[in-house]
C-alpha cells in the first residue's frame, strides 16, 4: 500500500544495536535512529504535531506562514509539513549552525534569516527575538515556538516512547537523550517511566548550556553560558517542554568529544549521524560505570550526518579546532583541504617559480622532470643567489636548483619528519594512494605541533572571560 503524501512516513524509524563500537561497554547499547525520517531527523515528529495542534486550535489559516526560530532540523520538518499541506515558512537560525542545514531548508521553498549566535534570547538580534517581531509582522503567521510549545513533548510522548517501548519488547533501562528544548526527552521519558518507573533517564548537556546546573540546583545561572560549537542540544535558558522530574542525570560532553564520537559511530557502525548523537553515545561512555550486565540502553540518535559534511566530517575543519589528532603526513594533508602542491620543472625561468612563491604565498617548490623528484627551489636559497647575481632571475631553474626533497611514506609519524627536516632542507615530500604528490614544510609541522596548545589557551581564555572570573 502506497503513502498518500511524505508526511505519513513519519515516525516507526529502527532500532539498531550498537556492535563494534560498543563492545568495552557492559550491556546491550541500542540507537533510535531518527534519520529515517523524512526530513532525515526526529524533529519531524513534532513539528508536524504541533502544527496540527495549531490548526485544530485555529492559529493558522490556509495559505499561512510558519515562523520559526531553528537549528534546521524543526525548520525541514516544518518545511515538510507546509510543502503538503500549503503553508508558507520563514526560519530564523543561527550563525554557528551548518551551511547545509540552510541550504536545505531553502530548498523545501523556506526563507531562512541567519541571526548571531553569540547574544542573549532577549537580544533583539537573537534568532528567538527576530522570529518572535516576525510573527507580529507578517499577516496571517503562526509563531510555533518549540521551545514553549507542548505539542512538542507530546509527539514524542504519542509516538517515540510507545515505539521504544514496543520494539525493546519493554527491556528497556536507560534513555539518553541529547536535549535542548526538552521535548524528546521529556514526552519520551514520560511514556517510558509511567511502563516502568525505574528505567533511568540520562540527559546530556554542552559546556556553555545552563540545563544541567539548572538540573542540579534549580538556579538559571547565565555565568554557566558561553559559545560552544556542538549543534543540536543544550540551551541558554530553560524551555517550557521541561519537567525535571522525568530526568535521572545529567552530564555534559565537550564539543570535541561529540565531533569524535559522530565520526567513530560512522566509521564503525555505518550510521551516518549527526553531532548530537556523538554527544549522545558520548555521554554513555561518560556514565558506563552506572550500568550493568543485562542493562538496554537506548540512545536517541537526532538527525544525519549530511547536516554536518562542512564541519565534523571535514578534516579541515577539525583539524582547525583541535579536534583530530595529528599523527601522521597524511593527517596534515587533510587539514589543508583540497590544497593543491605546486611544483615547477627544471627548464623553467627562475622568475617563474618566483611568481609562484608570490601569488601562492610558499617558500619551497619541488621540482620534477616529468614524474621524477629531481631538485627543489627554496625562497632562502633563492634569496641568497640573487644577492651575489641579481641575473639569477633570467636564469633556468636547473641551473640554481637545490637537492630534492627526501620523500618519506604517507603515514610517516609527525615525530619522524622533523628528522627529515634541516637548516639546508626545509620540507619533505610524499604520495598519497593516487600517487599524487603533497610536500609538508617545517612551518606545516611547527603548526601542527602548535595549534592544539593555542586553541586550549584561547578556550581556557574564553572561559574566563564568560564566567567573568
Amino acid at each position: 500500500m502506497w503513502m498518500n503524501n511524505i508526511l505519513e512516513t513519519i515516525g516507526n524509524t529502527p532500532l539498531i544495536k550498537l556492535n563494534k563500537i560498543a563492545k568495552n561497554l557492559p550491556c546491550t547499547v541500542l540507537a533510535k535512529v531518527e534519520y529515517f525520517n523524512p526530513g532525515n531527523s526526529i524533529k519531524d515528529r513534532m513539528a508536524l504535531k504541533m502544527l496540527e495542534v495549531a490548526e485544530q486550535e485555529g492559529k493558522i489559516k490556509p495559505g499561512g506562514t510558519i515562523i520559526e526560530g531553528t537549528s534546521g532540523n524543526t525548520g525541514m520538518g516544518l518545511a515538510l509539513a507546509a510543502c503538503v499541506k500549503g503553508y508558507k515558512c520563514i526560519f530564523t537560525t543561527t550563525d554557528k549552525q551548518s551551511k547545509e542545514k540552510a541550504d536545505i531548508l531553502k530548498a523545501v521553498g523556506a526563507e531562512v534569516i541567519v541571526c548571531p549566535t553569540n547574544v542573549e534570547p532577549e537580544d533583539p538580534r537573537s534568532y528567538y527575538s527576530v522570529s518572535k517581531r516576525l510573527a507580529t509582522e507578517v499577516p496571517n503567521s503562526w509563531y510555533v515556538n518549540q521551545y514553549d510549545n507542548l505539542a512538542n513533548r507530546l509527539a514524542h510522548y504519542e509516538q517515540t516512547g510507545p515505539e521504544i517501548w514496543k520494539q525493546t519488547e519493554g527491556k528497556v533501562t536507560h534513555l539518553v537523550v541529547a536535549t535542548g528544548t526538552g521535548g524528546t526527552i521529556v514526552g519520551t521519558a514520560k511514556y517510558l517511566k509511567e511502563k516502568n518507573p525505574n528505567i533511568k533517564v540520562w540527559a546530556i548537556d554542552s559546556y556553555g548550556s545552563l540545563l544541567k546546573k539548572y538540573f542540579e540546583t534549580g538556579e538559571i545561572d547565565q555565568n554557566e553560558v558561553y559559545a560552544y560549537i556542538s549543534e543540536g542540544f543544550g540551551e541558554d535558558f530553560v524551555p517550557a517542554n521541561y519537567e525535571m522530574q522525568y530526568i535521572d542525570v545529567f552530564t555534559k560532553v565537550t564539543d570535541k568529544d561529540g565531533a569524535v564520537m559522530a565520526r567513530k559511530i560512522a566509521k564503525d557502525e555505518g550510521i551516518f549521524c549527526g553531532y548530537s548523537a556523538g554527544s549522545c553515545l558520548q555521554g554513555v561512555f561518560q556514565l558506563k560505570d552506572q550500568l550493568k550486565k543485562d542493562d538496554v540502553v537506548v540512545c536517541i540518535f537526532h538527525d544525519h550526518g549530511s547536516r554536518y559534511v562542512g564541519k565534523i566530517y571535514n578534516d579541515e575543519w577539525m583539524l582547525e579546532r583541535g579536534f583530530l589528532d595529528v599523527k601522521t603526513f597524511k593527517d596534515l594533508i587533510g587539514g589543508r583541504g583540497s590544497q593543491k602542491t605546486m611544483s615547477i620543472g627544471p627548464h623553467a625561468k627562475v622568475s617563474d617559480a618566483i611568481n609562484l612563491m608570490k601569488k601562492y604565498d610558499i617558500e619551497n617548490i619541488p621540482v620534477f622532470d616529468g614524474e621524477k623528484n629531481v631538485g627543489a627551489i627554496s625562497e632562502n636559497g633563492l634569496f641568497n643567489k640573487i644577492l651575489g647575481n641579481s641575473d639569477v632571475k633570467n636564469a633556468l631553474v636547473n641551473t640554481v636548483m637545490e637537492k630534492p626533497y627526501p620523500e618519506v611514506a604517507f603515514d610517516t609519524p609527525v615525530e619522524r619528519l622533523s628528522t627529515f627536516i634541516n637548516k639546508e632542507n626545509g620540507a619533505v615530500l610524499s604520495k598519497d594512494e593516487s600517487g599524487n604528490y603533497h610536500i609538508v614544510t617545517k612551518y606545516d609541522i611547527i603548526q601542527s605541533l602548535s595549534k592544539l596548545q593555542l586553541i586550549y589557551y584561547a578556550n581556557g581564555i574564553n572561559k574566563l572571560l564568560n564566567y567573568g572570573q
